[in-house]
């Protein structure tokens, strides 16, 4: 079967050909960073527009990439939620009608299943089963992976996600959007030195941000940093908050993905979401695992 895919949850336009015979085709994205950054965040009614305007295009590019005409699909998948209503109604729509059209089968796929199976995607996929810490701006999740269609939830966050928890420590830094790459980048080369608390939600597998963020903000402000000064914050003090709060997240993220890898027999451990391009959460994850990631 070849079937076409797409995505369009946020503010990532995307879309995809997998062909069950040759695995993945060949696959689009179109970013709407630019949009949203004047914001500090994205905008769900431009994030729909934007998607109206790229994904046929995208399906038309991806399809010419692959050397497939439309009549060659089998099926069409489109990611059904969890998102933004409006954006979610764009690809559905589409992926929809398109397949009614066709007169071929159309699948709404969860958007976190898809973040647990698109390792399998890869040359040397992981072995069932394995747990997955999904990372994003709506989500903090750790998943018990047993098989597709196989899940158990063992821990979420309470509070913030964590991505959304990056956002906001960069708003209060004066950093630009989105949070994650810009604390990293800012982060690179300090100390981190002023330790801010964890929560480690004792007992249980879940996450809790909103009280490291807090945190952030009293330092911040103690520093004189939040509000800027006038003529801007001090760089070398904003550098140090930055180190401190990614280094406070990424330990609270790591230790619990690894902790329970053995207590459940896995033989993974998987990352997804936006937040697992964090270079200093995937080196920690590593070091800390004692299965491969």
């Amino acid at each position: 079967m070849k079937v076409l895919g797409i995505e369009t949850s946020c503010d990532d336009t995307a879309a995809a050909v997998y062909d069950s015979a040759g695995g993945l085709r060949g696959h689009r994205q179109a970013s709407q960073l630019d949009s949203h950054r004047p914001f500090g965040g994205v905008v769900p009614e431009l994030a729909a527009r934007d998607h109206v305007r790229l994904l046929m295009p995208l399906v038309q590019q991806v399809l010419a990439d692959t050397d497939l005409k439309v009549d060659d699909l089998d099926g069409v998948a489109y990611t059904s939620g969890p998102g933004l209503a409006g954006a979610l109604l764009v690809g559905a729509a589409l992926g929809r009608s398109l397949a009614w059209s066709l007169d071929i089968p159309a699948a709404g796929i969860h958007h976190m299943e898809g973040h647990l199976l698109a390792p399998m995607l890869e040359a040397d996929p992981p072995e069932f089963p394995f747990l997955a810490l999904l990372v994003s701006g709506g989500h903090t999740m750790l998943v018990d992976v047993r098989a597709v269609g196989r899940y158990q939830l063992l821990g979420s966050t309470l509070d913030d996600a964590a991505g959304e928890a990056f956002d906001k420590a960069a708003r209060i830094l004066g950093l630009g959007f989105p949070g994650g790459p810009e604390i990293q980048r800012v982060s690179q080369g300090a100390t981190g030195g002023e330790r801010l608390p964890r929560a480690w939600m004792k007992g249980t597998l879940d996450f809790s941000f909103s009280g490291l963020k807090t945190a952030l903000l009293h330092q911040a402000q103690a520093w004189d940093v939040y509000p800027a000064p006038e003529g801007g914050a001090d760089e070398t003090k904003v550098a140090e908050l930055a180190a401190s709060f990614q280094e406070a997240a990424v330990d609270v993220m790591a230790t619990k993905a690894a902790e329970p890898v053995t207590r459940h027999g896995a033989k993974g451990l998987v990352l997804g979401g936006g937040v697992s391009a964090n270079a200093l959460l995937r080196q920690e994850v590593r070091r800390r695992s004692p299965v491969p990631v």
